[in-house]
C-alpha cells in the first residue's frame, strides 16, 4: 500500500505514534509519505520506503493567521496524486481530518479514503472547545475509518459526540527488541525515576517534583525530567524552593527515549488525564515499572500491582509511597520489572498491533 500519514511533528504522543507506526509500516513493505509542516521529531529519513513531504504556509498581510489547512490540504492532494497513495491516515481530528476530507474532494480520477485516528486532547479539550465540537464532530463523522488508543477513548467520542459511527480501538505499541532491559544499566550509580513528556499542565510536572521531594527523603535517589513545555520553568524553580534542584536533572526533548529508559529504575506518570499512556508503555518494555494515576486509558495498559502502581490524581503522598518501595525493595521490583516487560511482549508489540492498522485499512479500501 502507499499510504500518506499526517501528524503534529512535535514532541506528543500523537506524533510518536503516527511516526512510528509509518516506520513499522515501511519495514513491512509499504510505501509511506509524510506530510507535515515539520520533520517528526522520531522520523528517520533513511528508512527505506519513507518519505517526507513539507507543508509550505505563505504569509500575506490579508490573513491574521496562517490559513495551514488549507495549505496542508492543497499538499496532501498533490503528493497523492503524484505519488498515486492509496489512502490518507491522519492523526488527531483538527486540522489533519478536515484537511483530508478537503484532499478527497479535490483529488480526480480515483478514490482517496482516509482514516482518522483519536490520540486523546483532540476530543477532551479541542473537541470540547465550543468553537470546534461541531466540526470535530464532522470531521470524524466523514471519515472513512476511524480508530482511537483505548477503549476509554472510544467511550468518551461516542458519547461526548452522540455519533453513530464504528469507531475501532487499536491500542498503542513498542518496538519489544528496540526498547529492551539492560539490567547491567540499572546497577550502576543512584536510583533514578524518569518522567517524560510535553510538559503541559494536563501532566502535572510540578507533581513530580513534590513527589520526588518527599521520595528523597527516604531514598537516595535521582529524578529525569525527559521533555519539555510550558511547565519546565516552573517545576526548575520548584525543585530550587524544596532544596533538589541538585537532583534534577532536565534533559530537554530526547530523541532516543530507548537508550535513557534502560537505566531508570522506575517512570513517574502523574499525569490528570492519559489517553493510554505511551510514555508507561515504553517504560514497561524495557523493564521499568510505572507509577501512574488512574486516569483515562492507563487502566487499559497497567494492572495495579502486577506491572505497575496506579494512584489517584494529585495524591502526592500515595504516589511517594509506591516509588519508595519499588527503590528500596528489590523483590518486588524485580518482580514488577518482569511483569512490565511480560505485559509488553504478549500485549503491545508491534508484530501484534501494526497488523490491526493494516486490517483497518484494507477494510477502508474496500469500502
Amino acid at each position: 500500500m502507499r499510504i500518506g500519514i499526517t501528524c503534529y511533528p512535535t514532541y506528543g504522543g500523537s506524533g510518536i505514534v503516527a511516526t512510528e507506526l509509518g516506520m513499522e509500516l515501511a519495514h513491512r513493505g509499504h510505501e509511506v509519505h509524510f506530510i507535515s509542516y515539520a520533520n517528526p521529531i522520531r522520523l528517520d529519513p533513511d528508512t527505506p520506503g519513507i518519505y517526507y513531504h513539507e507543508v509550505e504556509v505563505s504569509t500575506y498581510p490579508l490573513f491574521q493567521y496562517p490559513p495551514y489547512c488549507l495549505a496542508l490540504a492543497s499538499r496532501m492532494t498533490e503528493v497523492a496524486e503524484r505519488h498515486r497513495l492509496d489512502l490518507l491516515h491522519v492523526h488527531y481530528a483538527i486540522p489533519h481530518s478536515i484537511a483530508a476530507l478537503l484532499a478527497k474532494q479535490m483529488t480526480t480520477g480515483r478514490r482517496l479514503p482516509f482514516v482518522t485516528t483519536l490520540h486523546g486532547t483532540d476530543i477532551t479539550l479541542v473537541g470540547a472547545d465550543r468553537s470546534y465540537f461541531p466540526i470535530t464532530k464532522f470531521s470524524i463523522e466523514q471519515s472513512d475509518g476511524v480508530t482511537t488508543i483505548s477503549e476509554y477513548m472510544q467511550k468518551r467520542t461516542l458519547e461526548f459526540f452522540g455519533i453513530d459511527k464504528p469507531i475501532e480501538v487499536i491500542h498503542n505499541f513498542v518496538n519489544c527488541s528496540l526498547y529492551r532491559p539492560e539490567p547491567e544499566a540499572q546497577s550502576r550509580g543512584r536510583k533514578r525515576i524518569v518522567h517524560i513528556s510535553n510538559f503541559r499542565p494536563v501532566k502535572r510536572v510540578l507533581d513530580c517534583i513534590h513527589v520526588f521531594a518527599k521520595v528523597r527523603e527516604q531514598v537516595d535517589a535521582e529524578l529525569h525530567m525527559a521533555g519539555d513545555g510550558p511547565d519546565r520553568g516552573p517545576a526548575e524553580w520548584l525543585a530550587q524552593q524544596l532544596g533538589v534542584e541538585e537532583h534534577v536533572r532536565f534533559l530537554g526533548k530526547q530523541d532516543h527515549i530507548y537508550r535513557l529508559l534502560p537505566r531508570m529504575h522506575a517512570l513517574h506518570l502523574p499525569s490528570e488525564m492519559e489517553a493510554f499512556g505511551l510514555a508507561a508503555l515504553e517504560a514497561m518494555a524495557c523493564g521499568v515499572p510505572p507509577v501512574a494515576t488512574r486516569a483515562g486509558g492507563v487502566p487499559d495498559l497497567i494492572q495495579d500491582g502486577v506491572d505497575g502502581f496506579l494512584e489517584p490524581v494529585g495524591d502526592i503522598d500515595g504516589q511517594a509511597k509506591r516509588l519508595v518501595s519499588l527503590l528500596t525493595d528489590p523483590a518486588l521490583h524485580s518482580s514488577m520489572s518482569r511483569a512490565a516487560r511480560e505485559t509488553a511482549m504478549k500485549r503491545f508489540c508491534t508484530d501484534l498491533i501494526i497488523p490491526q492498522y493494516e486490517q483497518h485499512y484494507r477494510r477502508v479500501l474496500a469500502g
